[in-house]
C-alpha cells in the first residue's frame, strides 16, 4: 500500500470515529464514563500504580473527569499531557491536582500551564493512559495524527510505565491499516469490556 492510500484510508476512519462519538448524546457519555471508571479501577494494575497518566476529554472522547475525581479519592498521583515547548511532537506530562489552572493549548485541548516543578518524568509514572480515535482487535491505535503519543509509546517495553487506551465500544473497528511507525498497545478497556492484547 503506497503511504498516500494508506493516509487516505486512516483520515477517512478518524472522520467516521470521530463523527460516531460526537453524535453520543450526554446521557450515553455520562454512562460510557461512569463504566468506564468501573473498569479501570477494578485493573489490578491500577490498584498497585501510584501515578497515573491520563487525559482530559476533548472531541467526544470518552469522558475522564469521573475517573480522575475517583483516582484523586484513591491518594493516586495524577498527571496530564502538555505540548512539550522545544520537542516538536513531542509531550510533557505535568501533575495535575484539583487545584491546577488549566489553559488551552493550540489544538485548543485544556492542559496545565507549564511549571518545571510540576513535570513528572516518564520513570516514575506507572500507567499512561492514551486516547485513540480508532482500534482494532490487535491492539493497533489510531491517534489525531500527530504522533504525540507513538512518539511517547515507542519501545515503551523496557520503560518503565505500562500503557493502556480508553476508548468508547463504538470506537472499535474491524481491522486498521497500519503504518510503521504505530505502536500497538497491550491493553484498551472500553466501557464494556477490557481488552487484552499479546505484546
Amino acid at each position: 500500500m503506497t503511504n498516500a492510500l494508506l493516509f487516505q484510508q486512516r483520515d477517512q476512519i478518524r472522520k467516521a470515529i470521530r463523527q460516531q462519538r460526537r453524535s453520543l448524546t450526554p446521557e450515553q457519555q455520562q454512562l460510557a464514563a461512569q463504566q468506564l471508571s468501573d473498569n479501570v479501577l477494578s485493573h489490578p494494575k491500577i490498584k498497585d500504580a501510584d501515578t497515573i497518566a491520563l487525559f482530559l476529554s476533548f472531541d467526544g472522547e470518552i469522558d475522564t473527569a469521573p475517573l480522575i475525581l475517583q483516582l484523586w479519592a484513591l491518594n493516586k498521583k495524577i498527571c496530564l499531557p502538555i505540548l512539550h515547548p522545544f520537542h516538536r511532537h513531542h509531550l510533557l506530562f505535568l501533575r495535575y491536582t484539583h487545584k491546577t489552572q488549566l489553559i488551552k493549548n493550540r489544538f485548543n485541548i485544556s492542559e496545565p500551564p507549564l511549571n518545571v516543578n510540576d513535570v513528572i518524568p516518564l520513570s516514575e509514572i506507572d500507567i499512561i493512559f492514551t486516547p485513540l480515535v480508532a482500534f482494532d482487535s490487535s491492539g493497533q491505535r489510531l491517534g489525531m495524527g500527530g504522533g504525540f503519543y507513538d512518539r511517547t509509546l515507542e519501545n515503551w517495553q523496557q520503560k518503565s510505565f505500562y500503557p493502556i487506551g480508553l476508548a468508547h465500544t463504538c470506537q472499535q473497528v474491524e481491522q486498521l491499516p497500519v503504518a510503521d511507525w504505530d505502536v500497538p498497545l497491550p491493553e484498551i478497556i472500553t466501557p464494556n469490556k477490557i481488552w487484552h492484547f499479546s505484546s
